[in-house]
């Protein structure tokens, strides 16, 4: 039988670290913010046994990891290397260009729009799941994702014309 943590909050591991990721922009340092909210989770699983959103604790408790490593740092989050992300392998080559230019206007953006964006576009979460993870309220989630895909669109019209 598997434990509440096995069964509830390791297989939240990929979303999560992905999310570190996004934030810091280094996969070791990414690793390590998520293994520190492991060892959280793990100690206060009695608590979080009845808690109503789990999934929205762990983003938070990890958020709060990276905004302490950054103060502690003095570094600030950006997204650079966000086009080094994987896709799959039997994309094509120009699907690829697509994904790496749509990535890469993405850095331009405000990072709460980047933030929905990543986690409605990439994660594939619902607007109110997105609520949840980020304390706002549902207006705000599709204003900022509104913005975020209209100025990308608009950049990628732009790129196009001067070509």
């Amino acid at each position: 039988m598997k434990s509440f943590f096995e069964a509830h909050i390791w297989p939240q591991r990929g979303r999560l670290y992905r999310l570190g990721y996004l934030w810091v922009r280094d996969r070791s340092l990414a690793e390590d913010l998520l293994q520190n909210v492991f060892e959280k989770s793990f100690g206060r699983e009695h608590e979080l046994r009845d808690h109503p959103n789990l999934a929205g604790w762990l983003v938070k408790s990890l958020k709060n990891e990276v905004l302490m490593h950054l103060r502690q740092t003095q570094k600030l989050a950006s997204l650079e290397g966000l086009e080094d992300l994987k896709t799959e392998d039997s994309t094509t080559e120009d699907i690829k260009d697509s994904v790496r230019q749509v990535m890469n206007l993405v850095k331009g953006l405000p990072l709460r729009q980047q933030e929905i964006f990543h986690l409605r576009e990439v994660e594939g979460m619902s607007y109110e799941e997105i609520c949840e993870h980020l304390d706002i309220s549902l207006e705000q989630v599709k204003v900022n994702l509104h913005r975020a895909r209209k100025s990308i669109r608009e950049r990628m019209l732009n790129q196009k014309s001067t070509k």
